[in-house]
């Protein structure tokens, strides 16, 4: 009977020793499917937004985060003055800045569609 048990706890062992670098791999390939899908479009989006952020100038027709459109009026070093409506003018932080507003936003303040 202490040969059965022997002979079982070898089989064992010997197996366990290959598993340590093969239970490594997926690991690995996780991070890199990660990094490909979910980390590096988010700093090249991050990027494109610090350069718009940068190049930002008076006139300029932005949205902010808040969803508020407007015509940049005065610029500072980490402000800009928004012009939302006439003699209606608000402070904010540049990184407040969502964007330019998209092309079927400006269609929808002219009242014209796209296809006329």
């Amino acid at each position: 009977m202490n040969s059965i048990a022997y002979a079982m706890g070898q089989g064992g062992a010997a197996s366990g020793q290959g598993g340590g670098f093969a239970a490594f791999i997926p690991l690995v390939l996780m991070f890199v499917i990660f990094y490909f899908l979910l980390i590096r479009p988010q700093q090249k989006k991050a990027k494109e937004h610090r350069e718009m952020i940068a190049n930002l100038k008076k006139g300029d027709k932005i949205v902010t985060s808040g969803g508020i459109y407007g015509i940049i009026t005065g610029m500072d070093d980490n402000t800009i003055t928004v012009e939302i409506a006439d003699k209606v003018r608000i402070k904010l932080n540049r990184a407040n800045v969502a964007g330019a507003p998209s092309q079927s936003a400006k269609n929808a303040d002219t009242g014209k569609d796209k296809t006329t």
